[in-house]
C-alpha cells in the first residue's frame, strides 16, 4: 500500500511580537524631559543625568552612546560645546552640541570616584567590561519613563535618539537639517524616522506664503 507523503506537523509558536507595542518608539515631550531630568537631581543620580541629557543632546544611537569616551567630549579641563564622532552604523562622521546644563552635568559627574582614571564617559561596573552596554542602556531608558508614569512598551532608546529632532521638526520643518544632526545618509531615512505624512507636509506647505 502506498503512503503519501504528508506534510510534517509542527506546534504552532506564539509569535514573537504577540502582545507587545512594536513600531517606532515615541519621542519625550518637554515636561517628560524635565520630570525625568528633576527626578535624577533629586535623588543625586550624576550618572543617570549625565547619560540622560546627553543622549537627549547628541541623539546619538545607544550602541554609539555607550561607547562615547572621556576624550570625545572633553578637551583641556573642561566639556566641549560641540563633539564629532564616526557612527558605528553607516562609519560616516556625525557632530552634536552639547548644551550647558548637559555640560554641568557631564562635570559633575566625572568627579565621582568611578571616573578616576576611566577612558570611557559611562564605565562598567565589572573590570571586564570597560562600558556599559546597550542592553544595559536600555533597561535605564524603561527605568526612566517608568519613573514618571508613562508606558514603558511605548518608549525605548530610539526615544532619546528622536527627542530632540522631533521637537525640531514640529517648530521648524528643516527635514534638511534634521537629516544632518541624525547622521543619515538619504532623505528617505530621516523621512521614515521622523514619520513624516502627508498632513505634515502639507501643514509647513499651507505656512509658507510666496
Amino acid at each position: 500500500m502506498t503512503i503519501a507523503n504528508l506534510p510534517a506537523i509542527r506546534a504552532c509558536r506564539p509569535a514573537w511580537n504577540k502582545g507587545r507595542v512594536v513600531g517606532q518608539k515615541r519621542p519625550l515631550m518637554s515636561k517628560h524631559v524635565w520630570a525625568i531630568g528633576v527626578q535624577h537631581e533629586i535623588a543625586e543620580n550624576h550618572r543617570d543625568l549625565a547619560l540622560f541629557n546627553l543622549a537627549i543632546d547628541s541623539k546619538l544611537r545607544g550602541c554609539d552612546l555607550v561607547k562615547l569616551k572621556v576624550a570625545d567630549i572633553y578637551a583641556s579641563g573642561q566639556v566641549k560645546e560641540r563633539a564629532s564622532i564616526i557612527q558605528s552604523k553607516t562609519q560616516r562622521p556625525v557632530r552634536f552640541e552639547i548644551t550647558e546644563g548637559t555640560r554641568r552635568s557631564i562635570l559633575r559627574w566625572m568627579e565621582e570616584p568611578l571616573m578616576v582614571g576611566s577612558e570611557f564617559l559611562w564605565p562598567g561596573r565589572f573590570h571586564e567590561r570597560l562600558h556599559i552596554s546597550t542592553r544595559q542602556y536600555a533597561r535605564l531608558v524603561l527605568e526612566w519613563v517608568k519613573s514618571i508614569g508613562l508606558d514603558p512598551t511605548s518608549f525605548g532608546t530610539h526615544s532619546m535618539r528622536r527627542t530632540k529632532v522631533a521637537h525640531i521638526y514640529r517648530k521648524t520643518g528643516n527635514l534638511r537639517a534634521v537629516q544632518l544632526l541624525l547622521g543619515h545618509t538619504k532623505m528617505d531615512s530621516t523621512v521614515r524616522y521622523l514619520g513624516v505624512e502627508l498632513e505634515d507636509a502639507l501643514a509647513i506647505s499651507k505656512a509658507v506664503e510666496i
